[in-house]
């Protein structure tokens, strides 16, 4: 490995910046902000996995939201750190009579069965305005996007990609909670 060395930086007085940055709007298009499974590796945990492990390591790793997977790596659910809340995690093991380390990720991942998602035909044709207000109507810090023709999870949105990119600050007065918008389209 080589070794590396540390230079003072008293006289650099300049910045680099791309060469055409592009300029993100409310009006850009909302393709712009999506994070592409086809190009970024989804974050995945085990379904298996106990529910404080994933939450420790969310909490290490900064994320807030995972999909979850089964042995055959096929998609079963999201958790996100609102579902690995403490306070979740003991009502879940005290309903089900084990102790909290017996608790994992299934107890308490929201199901495919009760998610909803963007379609990615639909996020084609839309401006990043449209998805911000959705992420706001439906209080949702996290969405997925699907192609139904090719029984695929595409994709995501994150409201605070989406924030850092527009340089906006976008409130959404509640954490992730895919199971709001279930309900709220019920």
């Amino acid at each position: 490995m080589p070794k590396l060395t540390l230079y003072p930086v008293v006289s650099v007085d300049e910045l680099v910046h791309p060469e055409q940055s592009p300029r993100y709007t409310l009006d850009s298009r909302a393709m712009q902000f999506f994070t592409d499974f086809y190009t970024t590796e989804p974050l995945v945990i085990d379904s298996t996995v106990s529910a404080l492990d994933a939450r420790n390591t969310m909490i290490k790793t900064h994320v807030r939201m995972k999909l979850v997977v089964d042995e055959n790596e096929h998609f079963v659910g999201v958790i996100s750190s609102q579902e690995l809340a403490e306070q979740n995690i003991m009502a879940r093991a005290a309903q089900l009579h084990h102790s909290r380390e017996d608790i994992q990720v299934t107890d308490l991942m929201i199901r495919k069965k009760d998610l909803l998602a963007l379609n990615i035909d639909e996020v084609n044709r839309a401006s990043i305005s449209d998805v911000v207000n959705f992420l706001k109507d439906n209080h949702q810090q996290h969405c997925l996007v699907v192609d139904e023709q090719m029984h695929q999870i595409r994709g995501i949105f994150s409201a605070s990609d989406i924030s850092r990119k527009l340089q906006l600050p976008i409130d959404i007065n509640a954490q992730s909670s895919f199971s709001r918008v279930f309900d709220a389209v019920s």
